[in-house]
């Protein structure tokens, strides 16, 4: 494929949109037109989802990689919803799973109104099918087996029954055989193994789970059924541990993202056998290895699906340092003939190597997907093919000093034309995550395209900048609400002092943890906001705190019970709200119930405090999970706020783009 790549003239078969200078509202919204593309192992065919109306729920496609000018086949599951699409279990055989409501209403905390169902499309016999099972899951396929694939299924669990610990002892591993439909019992954990993890042809490797408080990683020699304990850490131990698969270089060695006594995560080689860390593989000074994608594998997982291809580290964006030379030409060459390059990922690749399905995602490309077979290369598809390049807006990197001296970090997108700009400030929730904006962030883009400056402040408490700074934002009490908020000021204030920003044009805006915040904002003595949006926000830190008490372990639990424990509490300063205010919540909120909007909309109307509120219809938590009729209704509504009630007003008049929509 290197060969091919690099030797025949590449045909690009791209298609071209039109550009718009002002696009209307309902660009913003629309869910992503395509995802999720898939190969068959053969590359013979391909499968993604699409939307094909604006509002509307996806479809499944399905494509001869040879003759992508035919009409594809087309699934759906109506009145059921398509959620995921799982991918190719053999050539001919695509899983998939489909949503479908049971309830109106949560039903407890962290439970939510949808229940899952699994199936499958059979492409030559172009039938679908139900799992009955209903905790089946793929966990991956088996080299060298065209029909066997290794799945986990949940036994002996009354239905309704959700939970982590109850669930996960009682998962069996199996390796199916689709054709046959027969299923062969491979592993089944227990409580001190709850998640084991596998090699390519279904030997399992690695496993964790927890013994007397602590959390404990075993490993299986080759050639043996025995488990042997590898490492062990105390729920309290703040020190990452975890691990990626063996290390295919040193007998009884496994890849591992630790931080073994120092601040900063790196990569090592664990010696399984002897417990101890034997090899530094890479670490940095200034950011940790990242922690969801530390170790990326082999581009063809089918043919090698235990070869390690380098580790990744983000800061003003992701980048990968390459163990394979193959796969670092590979990604060089791919960086040469996709248009605007930036986060090039191989999606999928055949298991003979000369068919691959490639995204590419920045700050200004939601995600476009290209096709790559017989030295041509061809778009199938884009998340929002209606969005140019050219009219979205850049994202800069930039670094600031809190006023106790800490170095913070943040993103900047900028809106196009020039400055001074109204500024929306826009912390991240969590508040313990790692952000990363390499990728399209829709709520800072829609914001840009209006005319407002976009700040996202990486405060203390985030992830990615090592342990001294993650752990600054609770170890000597909660710092919500105080250093935790003046990190945000603080940005706001510097791009003040750049004179890139209008000092009487300022806004918060947040949702979660950052709709916390932005409540936050809105009572604060020494203000420098002119309004505040609170989205999904926690109200009452201490009703919170119960939701988390009992259903917590470990590291976890100490974050979120001294992060709220000792948390400035909007509630109990609804009084001290100085600026116009706009409440955000669904309904159906399962991580922060609707009750923390109903307590605080109720406080804000006894003690006379003039604010907004919307209260989203069958809306859940996470912006993600925000339908099309959702996103109108809160776009409008926000852009309308910061014109009107706020009397911030970008480089061009939302409220005249939303009329003329």
């Amino acid at each position: 494929m290197l060969r091919a790549l690099g030797s025949l003239v590449i045909a690009v078969l791209l298609a071209t949109e039109v550009k718009a200078e002002d696009y209307p509202l309902d660009y913003w919204a629309r869910r992503a037109a395509v995802g999720v593309p898939t190969l068959s192992p053969d590359g013979s065919k391909f499968a993604l989802l699409r939307i094909m109306e604006r509002g509307g729920n996806p479809v499944i496609e399905v494509y001869e990689t040879d003759k992508l000018d035919e009409e594809p086949r087309r699934i759906n599951s109506d009145p059921m919803e398509i959620s995921f699409l799982g991918g190719w279990i053999t050539n001919d055989i695509l899983l998939f799973s489909a949503r479908q409501q049971v309830r109106d209403q949560i039903d407890g905390f962290n439970q939510g109104t949808y229940e899952q169902k699994n199936a499958i499309y059979d492409h030559s016999k172009n039938k679908l099918g139900q799992i009955r099972q209903p905790y089946f899951s793929p966990v991956g396929r088996l080299k060298g087996e065209s029909d066997k694939v290794l799945i986990s299924i949940i036994e002996g669990v009354p239905d309704g029954l959700q939970g982590g610990t109850s669930q996960s002892i009682r998962r069996g591993y199996y390796e199916y055989d689709v054709k046959r439909n027969r299923k062969k019992l491979i592993a089944r954990a227990t409580r001190e193994r709850q998640s084991i993890s596998f090699d390519g042809e279904g030997n399992a490797t690695h496993a964790t789970g927890y013994v007397q408080g602590k959390s404990v990683w075993y490993w299986r020699p080759k050639g043996t059924k025995d488990w042997e304990e590898m490492f062990e850490r105390d729920k309290d131990n703040f020190q990452s541990f975890s691990v990626w698969g063996p290390d295919p270089e040193k007998e009884d060695h496994y890849l591992v993202r630790a931080h073994n006594g120092n601040d900063k995560a790196g990569i090592w080689s664990y010696d399984a056998r002897n417990k101890r860390f034997a090899e530094l593989i890479y670490r940095r000074s200034d950011v940790d290895v990242d922690s969801s994608r530390a170790v990326f594998y082999h581009s063809n997982v089918m043919k090698y699906p235990d070869t390690p291809a380098g580790i990744t580290w983000c800061k003003d964006k992701c980048y990968r340092e390459f163990f394979d030379p193959n796969e670092e030409a590979l990604y060089r060459q791919l960086g040469e003939i996709i248009p605007h390059a930036d986060q090039i990922t191989v999606y999928d690749r055949s298991e003979d190597g000369n068919t691959l399905i490639v995204v590419n995602e920045a700050p200004r490309d939601p995600g476009s997907y290209y096709l790559i077979r017989n030295g041509r290369i061809s778009k199938i598809g884009g998340a929002k093919p209606y969005l140019e390049y050219d009219q979205l807006s850049d994202v800069e990197y930039i670094t600031y000093k809190a006023r106790d001296g800490r170095e913070i970090n943040g993103y900047v997108t900028v809106p196009k034309g020039e400055g001074p700009f109204p500024l929306i400030v826009m912390p991240h929730g969590g508040p313990y995550v790692s952000e990363t904006i390499d990728e399209y962030d829709e709520w800072s883009q829609m914001l840009a395209h209006y005319g407002y400056m976009v700040l996202q402040p990486q405060y203390r408490g985030s992830r990615k900048y090592g342990l001294d700074y993650y752990r600054s934002a609770f170890i000597d009490g909660s710092e919500a609400g105080r250093a935790m908020q003046d990190d945000k000021d603080d940005g706001a204030l510097y791009l003040v002092k750049q004179g890139r920003v209008d000092p009487d044009k300022i806004a918060m805006f947040g949702w979660s943890y950052g709709g916390y915040a932005a409540l936050i904002a809105a009572s604060r003595e020494d203000q420098i906001y002119q309004c505040a949006i609170a989205g999904a926000a926690v109200t009452d830190p201490d009703w919170q705190l119960d939701q988390y008490r009992y259903r917590m372990d470990g590291i976890q639990k100490t974050e979120q019970l001294t992060t709220w424990d000792g948390a400035v509490s909007p509630i109990k300063e609804v009084d001290k709200v100085n600026i116009p205010l706009f409440i955000i919540h669904g309904d159906n909120d399962q991580r922060v119930p609707p009750d923390h909007y109903y307590m605080y909309v109720d406080e804000l109307e006894k003690a006379g405090v003039a604010h907004k509120k919307l209260l989203l219809e069958k809306a859940d938590h996470f912006s993600s999970t925000l339908f099309y009729h959702h996103k109108m209704e809160l776009y409008e509504s926000m852009l309308q706020f910061f014109e009107g009630e706020c009397g911030l007003k970008g480089t061009q008049s939302s409220v005249a783009s939303i009329q003329g929509r």
